[in-house]
């Protein structure tokens, strides 16, 4: 993943995607036929490929810099619903289904292996996240990142969570996809590496206990790509709105390039049992109430410390020109709530489940905000969209 012309570095994305049917808005098992008409979508750069389950699909962005990455994010989506439509489905940027759903396993050898390795945590294992991965230098570079950004990750999670609903029932959760998610068995945050050697030596630890049956499935909150030079951090929701998780991969982006010029500092030496509690509060309630203050390992009001996480990267931001958008989205996303709120409104006015996924059907694929140009956002938007 080489770095742009203009020596930023360039990072792409991948979305899962929940396949429904056109008719009834029930999960549909096409994800094999959808992912078939894979020449159709690999001229602009994207790819389509199966998830875990035929109910959903992964697609894949062209590695982007800022500016092509909610154009990139929209058109992955329309390639995806225009795949899934000539199968009488359609995509929607769901985490979890909604209702009941038994799902179908996707009959390729390595998941039928997991499937028999996991038993009934892979059958319930249908989630859908949000995959962003940051080029970096060297290995030695990335490890510092995931040794700097791991405080952060929480905080991304809250911004992103889209999944109050399991199985016909409103979960009470921002983020049940996390919950559902963690239960296997090297989900979730690392301690501190310090070392490539450091991070090899705990790779190769947990394959030796033949849990993981390959690198691929130490699904770690962030982690070393095992096939290209690049941090990948898993640990979001797919999100509701295309221009809401542009601004989340672009924070990442910051994040990273922050944290890889800041390497001289120790990384916060924060045990991975108390960030997995960091992480459970932002499943738990997102950004509508507090979530952990990665300078005081205490409760905060989520704006407070999402508007701390912009400070931390603003220089980067504002290199880039992206800091006044990036703070309009977030006040946003903070005064208006996250996909979890906007579903459980749709919920409330109909206590009919379809509904909120024809909801989100239509926010999966509606034109994107206008997001202002540099010099028109306040800046003031983040304390005016903090929570309350």
């Amino acid at each position: 993943m080489p770095r742009a012309e203009s020596g930023a570095r360039s990072f792409s994305v991948e979305e899962e995607l929940l396949l429904v049917d056109t008719v009834d808005l029930e999960p549909s098992p096409a994800g094999e036929q959808v992912a078939a008409m894979q020449d159709e979508s690999s001229a602009s750069g994207h790819r389509l490929s199966t998830a875990v389950k035929q109910e959903q699909i992964a697609v894949s962005c062209p590695p982007q810099t800022i500016s092509g990455q909610l154009a990139a994010i929209r058109a992955g989506r329309s390639l995806a619903a225009d795949a899934a439509a000539r199968v009488g489905g359609a995509v929607v940027a769901l985490p979890t289904a909604p209702g009941p759903v038994i799902p179908h396993a996707v009959p390729e050898q390595r998941y039928r292996r997991i499937s028999e390795q996991l038993a009934l945590t892979a059958v319930e294992q249908f989630t859908n996240g949000f995959h962003i991965r940051v080029g970096i230098d060297t290995r030695q570079e990335a490890v510092v990142v995931l040794d700097r950004i791991r405080v952060w990750l929480p905080v991304l999670l809250a911004l992103s969570a889209n999944s109050p609903f399991w199985d016909g029932a409103d979960t009470g959760y921002g983020s049940y996809r996390y919950q559902v998610w963690s239960r296997l068995p090297t989900a979730g945050p690392t301690d501190v590496f310090g070392s490539t050697a450091a991070y090899r030596r705990h790779r190769q630890a947990l394959l030796n206990t033949r849990v993981p049956l390959d690198p691929w499935m130490l699904y770690f909150d962030a982690r070393l790509s095992e096939h290209r030079p690049a941090v990948e951090v898993r640990v979001a929701d797919v999100c509701l709105h295309a221009e809401r998780a542009a601004v989340l991969a672009t924070l990442v982006r910051a994040l990273v390039e922050t944290a890889a010029r800041g390497w001289r500092a120790a990384p916060p030496d924060v045990p991975a049992s108390v960030l997995r509690a960091w992480c459970w509060r932002a499943s738990r309630s997102g950004v509508e109430e507090s979530l952990i203050d990665p300078l005081t390992g205490t409760p905060a009001p989520a704006g407070d410390v999402v508007a701390r996480l912009v400070d931390t990267v603003r220089p980067v931001l504002a290199e880039d020109g992206d800091d006044e958008a990036v703070e309009a989205v977030l006040a946003d996303t903070l005064r208006s709530g996250t996909g979890s709120r906007r579903q459980r409104e749709v919920y409330r006015q109909g206590g009919d489940l379809r509904a909120v996924v024809r909801a989100a059907l239509q926010s999966t694929h509606q034109a994107p905000t206008v997001l202002p140009e540099p010099g028109e956002a306040s800046s003031d938007a983040l304390a005016e969209g903090n929570c309350p």
